[in-house]
């Protein structure tokens, strides 16, 4: 991977995997605090499919099987999002995408409130998780571009707490509205980022939009991806990703159903106990961004280890609350050192494919859409446990992949394997 030369716009970097654009460090903070509201906002909306579930089905008279359908429906716009938008930010410009892609998902949810029938609702979901699966990968390219890899880490760990703290804020803002409309969550989700996207496009800088100048050929940017020199890494990549949404769905999916029906605790201390795990991520966020940029990313697949061992520690300990407590917390905090994939899978591929590169990240949520299936058909043969410790296994793998990945954090230009941007844009083998 070499580093952007454009004269006047990159700074010179020692490392391979910086390319960044020079800008006052007062710009760049504000540009990444604009970045953590867009994550808040990106997290509130994507949430809403899951803590409105209950009300989407009284509004709507919806079936168990119908309201697990929204889910589906988002889960597949946000793939189809991630490798659409996420090629059209490498190659018309990331702060153009950026600002679209807000725009959009700020319109979508807001028409949740104007819905009258399913059909309705699940073209709704469909176009809402289209923009959503872009923030993530857009989102990358941008902080990429601007911040050395010394710091990466550290940036996604933060964005990591934005995301888990939306979902906590979207809780206690249930109490506080649904007496009044539940659409209510709706506006307020909706409403900031009709704001946020003009201050987006007067921030971000206008080489954001130039990152690709001189990659701009006929060929997509995801068949770069897959030419003969970077075709096995690429299918590592998104095997590693698969691996990891559908191990956290084979385990975290039937949490509570297991911990209510297998031992056999209430509701409310089930709740208790999966907001332990939430801690644990937001903590494990910053925790694993500070790893990964002092030790390296592969350093960061020690945390599937841990995560895949907490699993079995989890199913087979006594029901002692303090020690499911700990265990869970431990759980969700060693899940989330994936934090520094972004980075990583930017880092991983030439500057010009950054975005695209991260959108490999949401390809793993093909495989997730199995689980479901998978584990409950293990479930009924050989019990609930069986089928959760598929998500100890599948991290295990997982880390397995990882640590067998390349080294990004300190790659020396000249020194990585693969293509330099300009021969894998042209396609030589």
């Amino acid at each position: 991977m070499a580093v952007e030369s454009t004269p006047g716009e990159a700074s010179e970097a020692p490392d391979a995997a910086d390319a960044v654009i020079d800008l006052p460090t007062a710009r760049r903070i504000g540009i990444f605090a604009l970045l953590l509201c867009n994550e808040f906002l990106y997290g509130w909306a994507w949430n809403t499919v899951d803590v409105l579930r209950p009300f989407l089905r009284n509004a709507y008279g919806l079936t168990l099987l119908q309201a697990g359908s929204l889910y589906s429906a988002q889960g597949a716009g946000a793939l189809i999002g991630a490798i659409v938008l996420g090629q059209l930010a490498d190659r018309l410009g990331r702060r153009n995408v950026l600002v679209t892609l807000v725009s959009g998902y700020s319109t979508m949810l807001l028409l949740g409130t104007i819905v009258h029938s399913y059909p309705e609702l699940i073209a709704q979901r469909l176009l809402l998780g289209f923009f959503l699966g872009a923030s993530f990968p857009v989102a990358v390219g941008i902080y990429v571009t601007l911040f050395h890899s010394r710091v990466r880490g550290r940036l996604a760990g933060t964005l990591n707490a934005s995301f888990s703290f939306s979902i906590v804020m979207l809780g206690l803002a249930i109490g506080l509205t649904v007496k009044h409309d539940w659409r209510l969550l709706l506006w307020l989700g909706g409403l900031p980022p009709l704001l946020l996207a003009p201050v987006l496009h007067w921030l971000l800088p206008e080489q954001l939009n130039h990152t690709a100048a001189g990659h701009r050929e006929r060929r997509l940017p995801i068949s770069e991806l897959f030419h003969p020199k970077l075709r096995r890494q690429t299918l590592l990549l998104a095997t590693m990703a698969g691996l990891n949404f559908f191990g956290y769905e084979a385990y975290s999916g039937w949490l509570t159903i297991y911990l209510t029906s297998v031992r056999h605790l209430s509701n409310v201390v089930s709740g208790r106990l999966v907001a332990w795990q939430f801690a644990g991520n937001i903590i494990g966020g910053f925790i694993w961004g500070l790893a990964a940029d002092r030790y390296g990313r592969r350093f960061n697949a020690i945390g599937f280890l841990l995560a895949s061992l907490a699993i079995v520690i989890f199913l087979l300990v006594p029901t002692r609350l303090d020690l499911l407590r700990g265990i869970g917390f431990v759980y969700g905090a060693c899940l989330c050192s994936s934090v520094i994939w972004g980075p990583w899978l930017a880092e991983l591929y030439p500057p010009h494919l950054r975005s695209t590169a991260a959108s490999i990240f949401n390809w793993g949520r093909v495989l997730s859409f199995f689980a479901p299936l998978v584990t409950a058909t293990i479930a009924g043969h050989f019990g609930l446990e069986t089928a959760m410790l598929v998500g100890s296994a599948s991290f295990g793998v997982a880390a397995i992949i990882w640590i067998l990945q390349p080294e990004t954090l300190g790659r020396r230009a000249g020194a990585e394997p693969g293509l330099a941007p300009n021969r894998a844009a042209a396609g030589e083998s």
